[in-house]
């Protein structure tokens, strides 16, 4: 009887993460553009993971939590935020919003190389042509001279990359490793304990904190729906995918929000979007196509619950 009230949990949670994290990124590049990244990061997550906590705490959601569900939620908090996502805030000062989503959008492919190398999965001939294009499209992605011309591209571009497994690697984590059974007061954990570790970031790098009565309005708005939307709704929808679908469905989300950041980034900040790029985004999309639809036939079962 419950199944259907869990589908329609699934399809919002996918769209959260579909469709509000494609946005995350203009919403951090017009935010960055004035504060310093790891300070951006750290105050939107301890602000969001506090808000969390106190509304976990007005509905009667217990916060208890074990020492080893403790250091799991720090593990992943480190995994996905201080260093998945606070060094692509970081990589946002040198390359455009759109271009960061894009090489992203191969995540799936680190995902599937993973579970190769820890689970023994045997990889299948379409994922295999799905890993030869995405290389391709990587490739025709970063090659262009126009982008990693650009001051600081390249380390940016690296950075990316870093992050990218960075949270490739924290998906297998999440999927496997116990944690507060509430995915709320879950993510709550992993915004506040990745937060606290991206002020120990700001402070070691000797970044200048700007007070918010100081952000201009664009960003005072950007920080909001980044803590509301971009943290809270689509970081919980997130945790909990990670908790009943395959990891692989999960990082399916590089489909679209490479599409939704490069018409933001196109529309709001007249990021270019060459003809190499729609080239490569074809390619390397097409290739995570042809990872993820062997999976939906082969793994499904065993994640789903």
């Amino acid at each position: 009887m419950g199944k259907p009230n869990n589908t329609v949990l699934i399809v919002i949670a996918f769209f959260s993460i579909y469709v509000i994290w494609g946005s995350t990124y203009i919403l951090n590049k017009i935010a960055v553009t004035e504060l310093p990244p790891f300070m951006l990061a750290s105050i939107r997550f301890i602000s969001a993971g506090l808000l969390i906590f106190l509304i976990s705490k007005i509905i009667g959601i217990s916060l208890s939590i074990s020492r080893k569900q403790l250091i799991n939620s720090t593990i992943a908090g480190f995994l996905f935020l201080t260093f998945g996502n606070g060094l692509v805030v970081w990589a946002l000062k040198y390359v455009d919003s759109g271009f960061a989503a894009l090489i992203i959008s191969a995540q799936p492919l680190v995902v599937l190389l993973l579970m190769r190398i820890f689970e023994g999965k045997k990889i299948q001939l379409m994922s295999i042509v799905g890993v030869i294009l995405g290389i391709i499209g990587i490739y025709l992605l970063v090659s262009q001279k126009e982008l990693i011309g650009k001051e600081g591209a390249v380390l940016g571009i690296f950075m990316i990359f870093a992050c990218m497994l960075s949270w490739a690697y924290g998906s297998f984590f999440v999927s496997k490793a116990d944690f507060h059974s509430n995915y709320f007061v879950n993510t709550g954990y992993q915004m506040v304990t990745g937060g606290v570790m991206l002020v120990i970031a700001s402070i070691a790098f000797g970044e200048t904190w700007i007070s918010p009565i100081d952000w201009s309005s664009s960003v005072q708005y950007a920080m909001i729906l980044l803590i509301v939307f971009g943290s809270i709704v689509a970081f919980t929808s997130f945790n909990y995918l990670l908790r009943t679908v395959s990891p692989e469905k999960v990082a399916t989300s590089t489909y679209v929000n490479p599409i939704i950041a490069l018409i933001l980034g196109s529309y709001f900040l007249n990021e270019q979007i060459t003809t190499q790029s729609i080239v490569a985004a074809l390619v390397l999309l097409t290739g995570v196509y042809f990872i993820n639809t062997k999976k939906k036939l082969t793994i499904y079962s065993r994640f789903s619950k």
